[in-house]
Parts: structure tokens; sequence; C-alpha cells
């Protein structure tokens, strides 16, 4: 597992251990030395914790103006054991939230495994964002069968063109652009 990196290639973009309005401000990363495990298995170093066992992620990129950012997950996505999406919530998207952030685009494909226990924080956190959107991108099946069993579609959006999107392809403007074209269809068509 120490081999699955965050997407990279936008850092000529946007750093979140550069951007004064992160969570992440100021982090200092190692490119060797492996220090957070998923379970006894060691994750990349570049990949940033905010107070879950099992539950890592990379703010790959945040626009302000626009009210949008991009978050890349890694690990399982356990509420039953560890409580992940307070841990989430309270460390990232809180702290997003205050910043006036809307739309959240949420990366999946490294998300091995979820267990459900409740939806108060999905509720919580689709209630803050007024008509803003939550997308999550390239979840695997099992996971996405997962998030409809605990009736998490309601406040979250996944599925059709979100299941299998080449995201990497686009600059994170126009990825941004192109997922409120498709939402905006869903929810008005």
């Amino acid at each position: 597992m120490h081999y699955i990196e965050p997407h990279y290639t936008w850092r000529q973009f946007y750093t979140a251990e550069r951007d004064t309005h992160s969570p992440f401000y100021g982090r200092k990363y190692s490119l060797t030395h492996c220090s957070h495990a998923i379970y006894n298995y060691l994750i990349h170093p570049q990949w940033d914790e905010f107070g879950s066992q099992t539950l890592y992620g990379k703010l790959l990129y945040c626009h302000y103006e626009k009210k949008f950012c991009v978050i890349e997950l890694m690990g399982e996505w356990n509420d039953v054991l560890h409580n992940d999406i307070m841990f989430l919530y309270r460390g990232v998207i809180e702290w997003l939230l205050e910043k006036d952030i809307r739309h959240f685009i949420i990366i999946g494909e490294n998300i091995l495994n979820f267990h459900s226990d409740g939806d108060d924080y999905y509720a919580e956190w689709f209630d803050n964002i007024d008509d803003g959107w939550i997308i999550c991108l390239n979840f695997r099946p099992h996971v996405i069968a997962d998030f409809i069993q605990a009736h998490l579609d309601f406040y979250l959006a996944f599925g059709g063109k979100f299941d299998d999107f080449n995201w990497r392809a686009f600059h994170p403007e126009q990825l941004y652009d192109t997922l409120d074209t498709i939402i905006q269809k869903r929810l008005n068509p």
C-alpha cells in the first residue's frame, strides 16, 4: 500500500500545505519515510491524516472563488468502528465550509471498504452546502452498494457517469465545470 500515492499532477496549480486557508497548511512531508499505516500496512508519506485510524486523504485542489475542492481518499472508510466520517467532517470538511467551499469532489478509487453507522454527519454536511453538491467519483461497486444500503444517495451523488470518470485528464477547473454540468442535468432534468 505504500506505493499508492495521491495524485500529484495538479501540484503545479495547488498544494494544500502552502495554502494558508487549508486545514493542512504548513505540513511537512517526507519523500521516503512512511509514518502512517492502515492496520499494519504502511501507506505513502504524502497522504494526510486527520484523526482517523483507517482513512486518509489529500486535498488535491481548492478554488475559493468557484467554491469547490477536490479531495482524494485512501483506505477503509469505517464509520462503525472508527467514526471516520466524523474525523473527515470535523477535521477537513468543516474547515472548508468555513472558507465558503460548497462543491466537493471526492475521489474514491483507493477506498477499499465502507462500513456505515448512521447518516448524521452526512446530513449535516449536506445541510451546510446550501445549493452546492458532493460528488463521489470512481468508488468501487461494492462501496457504492454500501452507500446505497446506508441511504447516503440522498446526500452524495454517485453512480452513472461518476462511476468510471477519467478525472485525471482534466485541469481541476475543467473538472469542476464538467461535473457541475452533469449534476445540474441530474438535478434539473
